[in-house]
């Protein structure tokens, strides 16, 4: 695999994993289009399975080993979606996972990643324990690292839905996602890109994790260092190789309050009767919030996910 994917890339891990993975459906709402003038299409990736676009890049990465890597398992640190996603793609591929977790993930996900097979190791909650004990994890099993995001198999991999999301409701005028590391916007920057050459691919991010927002603006990447949002998904720092896709790739990022976030996760609860969480609403929130402008445009969103604490939900 080319450090830098492309379209070719993500054609084939489509072909790859499309026995494994859910072709989510596409959904509308005539009342969120209301609101925002705009002719919205959701790529309901919430209904993935283990509630992710995670298991698409995940699955891609897993079945791309050779024989030899994959007898010997797959390992990351992960607290989230990612974890759960390997950790079924591997079982689906009848190999070890070897996952690293914060001690203070949420029992939620620790629980989804032992029921798919997942080997657990925990660490304290610090970027250098995860990344120490993953070490000597990998030194122990000689498996493979699957980066969450910075990983060309997963790049490909997550492209995939916007591929299915264009073949299925035809041409765009813009294709928005959210961003924390980056994997789901470069596959979508790729596959747009070529699929659509006009077609505008913006970002959302929370104003307290603004460091895409900031890269972007800059040039220069800049870390994600103490995020604060309800959007636990967008915490962490865009991958290097993730970060040259967006630069060379896509057109805007911008960012949302905490508050539009609640307000556009709940809009979605209620007008269209499905669980998302708070990532899933950035791009939505950012429309909302008037960020960005759909008036009159076709617009495609990926719902990146569904998965949260449903006894901690942020509005009652």
């Amino acid at each position: 695999m080319k450090f830098i994917p492309d379209f070719e890339d993500v054609a084939f891990a489509h072909d790859l994993i499309r026995t494994h993975v859910h072709r989510t459906p596409v959904m509308t709402s005539r009342s969120i289009n209301a609101i925002t003038g705009g002719n919205l299409f959701f790529k309901c990736e919430n209904l993935q399975r283990v509630g992710a676009f995670k298991f698409r890049g995940a699955c891609n990465a897993v079945f791309s080993l050779t024989g030899d890597e994959a007898a010997k398992g797959v390992a990351t640190h992960s607290s989230g979606n990612h974890a759960a996603a390997l950790a079924l793609a591997a079982r689906i591929r009848e190999i070890p996972a070897f996952i690293v977790m914060p001690v203070t993930s949420p029992a939620i996900k620790k629980t989804a990643v032992a029921g798919y097979g997942g080997q657990i190791t925990y660490c304290e909650p610090t970027l250098q324990a995860r990344e120490s004990t993953l070490e000597m994890v990998v030194r122990e099993t000689g498996a493979t690292v699957v980066h969450p995001y910075d990983n060309s198999f997963v790049i490909a991999g997550q492209g995939t839905a916007v591929k299915e999301l264009i073949e299925e409701a035809g041409d765009f005028d813009m294709l928005i996602t959210p961003v924390g590391g980056g994997g789901l916007l470069s596959g979508t920057a790729i596959a747009a890109k070529y699929l659509l050459p006009g077609c505008r691919v913006v970002a959302a991010e929370p104003a307290g994790a603004d460091d895409a927002f900031r890269s972007f603006s800059t040039g220069i990447w800049v870390p994600s260092e103490n995020p604060k949002t309800i959007a636990d998904g967008l915490l962490t720092s865009l991958g290097r190789r993730n970060f040259r896709i967006i630069m060379d790739k896509v057109d805007d990022i911008v960012t949302v309050s905490e508050e539009m976030i609640i307000g556009a996760m709940r809009m979605i609860w209620e007008r269209m009767k499905i669980i998302i969480e708070p990532s899933s609403a950035v791009p939505l929130a950012a429309i909302l919030e008037g960020k960005i402008d759909v008036s009159g445009r076709k617009t495609g969103i990926i719902l990146s996910g569904g998965n949260l604490d449903l006894g901690k939900l942020p509005f009652s």
